[in-house]
C-alpha cells in the first residue's frame, strides 16, 4: 500500500518544523511539490531547503504544475471547487507514476494543513475516484495566525471569550456575531477598513525574511497598512497576510 503524509511546515520560518514533521521527511521517498510560479518561488525554496536538511540521500522530488485560478471570480465557491478538482487531476497522475507500492510520498504544506489548505480535500477526492489507492496521515504545523499572534505577544482570545478565525470576504459582508476578536484570512478588499474603532494586529511574510508588522487603531494604521500592502504585492508578485481584529473594552487573557 502506497503511503502519503501531509507535513505541516509552518509559517515560514526553517525552525518551525516540529520533530514529528522531521521525521516523516526523513522517511519520505518522494516529494510531491506544485509550482506556483515564478512569483511564488520562494514557497518552493522552502521546501526545498527542508528536504535538504531532514530527507534521506535517495529521495525522489517531483514537481507538477499548480492549475491557475480566478482570484476574483463571480462564483467564489464554484471557481474553488473547479480549481480543487483540477489541482486534485494533476496530484493524482504523480502519484500513479511516481509513487510505487510500499513507498511514502509528502506534500510539504505552508503553515497547517489542517486551516485553509485544500490538499486533505484534494487527497479524499483522489480516493473517491478510485483510480489508485494509498493510505495518508496529517501532521500539523505551525500556522501564520499562531505565528501572528506570537510576533506581536498577543493572545487571540480575552478571558472566558471565543474568537472566530474567518475570510476577509466574510468579514466585508459583516463582523460575525458572537465574537469581539477576529482572525481574518486571504482579505484582498482590506476589510477591517470598514471598523475604525477596531485595533488591529496585522502581519504579511509572517516569519520569513520578508516580514512586515503593524498594530494600533485601525483609525490610525489602516491607511498604512493598506499603502504597506499593495507595494509588497507589487514588488513580490504575491501576498499572505493575516491579522487580528479585536473591538476595544475587554481585558486581554
Amino acid at each position: 500500500m502506497r503511503k502519503i503524509c501531509v507535513v505541516g511546515i509552518g509559517a515560514g520560518d526553517p525552525d518551525h518544523l516540529t520533530l514529528q514533521a522531521a521525521k516523516a521527511i526523513g522517511r519520505t521517498d518522494v516529494f510531491f511539490l506544485l509550482d506556483k510560479g515564478e512569483t511564488k518561488a520562494s514557497l518552493i525554496e522552502l521546501r526545498e531547503r527542508l528536504i535538504r536538511g531532514y530527507s534521506q540521500p535517495r529521495k525522489r522530488i517531483i514537481e507538477g504544475r499548480d492549475p491557475d485560478r480566478d482570484r476574483t471570480p463571480a462564483d467564489y465557491t464554484g471557481t474553488v471547487a473547479d480549481w480543487r478538482h483540477r489541482r486534485s487531476l494533476v496530484l493524482e497522475e504523480l502519484i500513479v507514476e511516481h509513487l510505487k507500492d510500499d513507498e511514502t510520498g509528502s506534500i510539504l504544506v505552508w503553515g497547517d494543513p489542517g486551516l485553509y489548505d485544500s490538499t486533505i480535500a484534494i487527497l479524499e477526492e483522489i480516493l473517491e475516484r478510485g483510480a489508485v489507492e494509498f493510505e495518508f496521515e496529517v501532521i500539523p504545523g505551525i500556522s501564520s495566525v499562531s505565528a501572528l499572534a506570537a510576533k506581536h505577544r498577543v493572545g487571540l482570545n480575552r478571558v472566558g471569550q471565543p474568537f472566530q478565525i474567518t475570510t476577509g470576504r466574510r468579514l466585508a459582508e459583516g463582523w460575525p456575531e458572537g465574537a469581539d476578536d477576529v482572525v481574518v484570512m486571504l482579505d484582498a478588499q482590506h476589510a477591517f477598513t470598514k471598523y475604525p474603532d477596531a485595533d488591529i494586529y496585522w502581519g504579511a511574510y509572517v516569519s520569513t525574511p520578508d516580514e512586515l508588522l503593524a498594530a494600533g487603531p485601525v483609525a490610525e494604521v489602516g491607511d498604512e497598512i493598506v499603502k504597506t500592502r499593495t507595494e509588497a504585492r507589487e514588488r513580490h508578485g504575491w501576498i499572505m497576510d493575516t491579522y487580528l481584529l479585536r473591538r476595544p473594552g475587554r481585558e486581554s487573557r
